[in-house]
């Protein structure tokens, strides 16, 4: 059997971490930072983890991690 492909949007937006959670950017990062307060843009600073209701759907994207 062929190897099962990535989907490429998930590949680029999400990664595994050695436990199984899948980790995410902050989202409000990307454009618009001049309406944003400086706290606000201080908080989406770094990455987090995707909640337990999606987590299944995005593992489904990325068969081998």
């Amino acid at each position: 059997m062929p190897k099962m492909k990535t989907k490429s949007s998930a590949k680029k937006r999400f990664s595994l971490t050695a436990s199984g959670k899948v980790k995410r950017q902050q989202a409000g990062k990307q454009h618009g930072m001049i309406k944003r307060s400086p706290a606000q843009i201080r908080n989406l600073r770094g990455s987090t983890l995707v909640s337990k209701a999606d987590e299944k759907r995005v593992k489904k994207l990325m068969p081998y991690g």
